[in-house]
């Protein structure tokens, strides 16, 4: 699928209406990049969170979470990098006076090159049918091999640049390639310069006392500096993993792409402790373990892909990242990286701490090598919601809107109808309600239609609709519409519990 910018709109639109996302303070005109989630986005989000913790902590003998602190002491980012190195690069448009993160430019240019093979690739599926072979195709088409060289020429060239510190030859490849402003389309460019992404804040009551703070721009920090805590009082041996969720701040110049890229953010990370030497053993063990927790939502293969690094961090020794295909295209979604024992030995350096494992196997002190999985938690909840979102004609000629999101995820499991207000109806409906809360969000609904009522429900993505009729007062016996296929059972109630839990299962 190519860039869909108008099915991002409606998505955004959706998100809103719904009650989903809302524009930040925004009977203040709002703040650029800044989100707030509504009644069923915080619902939803929380599920993403608890269907993360589960597999990553609860599935697992060997991995435990925490929850460190967003301020932290300011010598942690000096030691980490983050003070002298966590920058983008940004260049303006003298034509527009509009700012872009040099980066983003090139990844958009690299996107326009990517849809032309695409739409090779579709062209020939159409001529060639079932017998067509995407993987051989893709390596033998003339035209698709060129778009790729130069793919890949553009990738090592910038990468070059980046890791050279070479902001000029920036510059000169965004000049080369012939990138444009969205808003002028001139090539008038500024130089590029570097911009860090860190807040920082004071601490302290009298203002010679105050210090300068940073809002973490990463949670990964909270969990090294905590390793010998966690080791020691969870009596842990390697390997073994720290998981956490929480907030994150980076001072986005260029964010957009509604809460793809945002100044405040959420993380789902883990960091996984081994010994020195089966870094990369487990690094394709959890690069293969991720991919699969994704694929058990149910959303198809397809619309993920692996992107391996071509330029490495100095500490690293492998890094991949797990993409999703957005409306906007292929972008990062998760990060797998083998980091070496940098991070434990810079902290170790930086607090004048030891900070190492002896190994009782080995009988010897090291400092272990990380693995780290890294996930964002708004890209995820994003990548679901995208997904998601289906416009569907029926027979009649009807649209129906509809969100197909993991049953597992959704907001609300099963929404509760009385055909109408009367006949006792409403109040066996409640009864229904009163039963079904305690294992599953659910909904009571009695205005408008039944008709309109399903199709509100649709919007939001509920995977069962239960009616209450005339039969129910007599047989205690309702109708259980399901989200997706719009097919009707008529079940017993003491039946609905178990229907609605084997119903929204996840994929093992």
């Amino acid at each position: 699928m190519a860039n869909n910018e108008d099915l991002f709109k409606k998505i955004i639109s959706h998100s809103k209406e719904y009650g989903y996302i809302f524009p930040s303070s925004e009977i203040y005109d709002g703040m650029a990049a800044v989100y707030d989630y509504g009644q069923y986005g915080v619902e939803l989000k929380n599920n993403i969170k608890q269907y993360w913790w589960k597999s990553m902590v609860q599935m697992h003998d060997n991995i435990v979470g925490i929850d460190s602190s967003i301020f932290m002491h300011p010598k942690i980012w000096k030691a980490s990098g983050h003070v002298d190195a966590f920058n983008d690069p940004l260049i303006d448009n003298k034509d527009s006076k509009k700012r872009y993160r040099a980066d983003v430019l090139i990844e958009d240019h690299i996107a326009k090159i990517e849809d032309k093979i695409e739409k090779e690739v579709l062209k020939a599926e159409k001529r060639f049918g079932d017998s067509f072979n995407k993987e051989e195709f893709v390596s033998t088409n003339q035209r698709v091999l060129d778009n790729q060289a130069k793919i890949d020429d553009i990738s090592s060239r910038f990468a070059d640049l980046m890791n050279a510190e070479n902001l000029e030859g920036v510059k000169l490849l965004i000049e080369e390639l012939g990138i444009v402003c969205p808003i002028s389309g001139t090539k008038n460019w500024t130089d590029v310069r570097q911009f860090n992404l860190m807040f920082s804040t004071k601490m302290g009551s009298l203002s010679e006392d105050t210090n300068i703070v940073y809002l973490r721009p990463e949670t990964a920090q909270g969990i090294f500096v905590n390793f010998l805590n966690v080791q020691k009082s969870g009596r842990m041996k390697i390997p073994f993993g720290i998981a956490q969720i929480g907030k994150a701040f980076r001072n986005e110049i260029v964010a957009r792409q509604f809460i793809f890229r945002m100044r405040e953010f959420e993380q789902m990370e883990m960091q996984f402790f081994v010994r020195p030497g089966e870094e990369l053993k487990w690094f394709e063990h959890w690069k293969e373990t991720r991919m699969k927790w994704h694929l058990s939502l149910g959303i198809p293969k397809t619309e993920y892909r692996f992107h391996d690094h071509e330029k490495l961090a100095h500490y690293a020794n492998a890094a991949t990242d797990i993409e999703f295909r957005f409306p906007f295209g292929f972008k990062e979604l998760e990060g797998i990286h083998s980091r070496g024992d940098f991070d434990l030995k810079q902290h170790q350096e930086f607090s004048g701490k030891k900070i190492q494992y002896f190994d009782p196997e080995l009988k010897e002190n090291y400092t272990p090598y990380v693995v780290e999985t890294s996930i964002g938690l708004d890209r995820t909840f994003l990548a679901v919601l995208s997904h998601a979102y289906t416009e569907q004609t029926l027979e009649d000629g009807t649209i129906r809107t509809v969100l197909n999101l993991p049953k597992v995820l959704c907001p609300i499991k099963a929404a509760i109808l009385p055909l109408v207000k009367k006949d006792n109806m409403p109040e066996k409906a409640k009864e229904i309600e009163k039963m079904l809360r305690s294992d599953f969000m659910v909904q009571y609904d009695e205005k408008d239609a039944i008709g309109k009522r399903y199709r509100r429900q649709d919007a939001i993505g509920t995977p069962y609709c239960i009616t209450v009729d005339t039969q129910t007062l007599e047989d205690n016996t309702v109708t259980i519409r399901e989200r997706d296929t719009m097919h009707q059972d008529r079940i017993p109630i003491s039946d609905l519990t178990n229907y609605i839990h084997k119903g929204i299962r996840p994929l093992a």
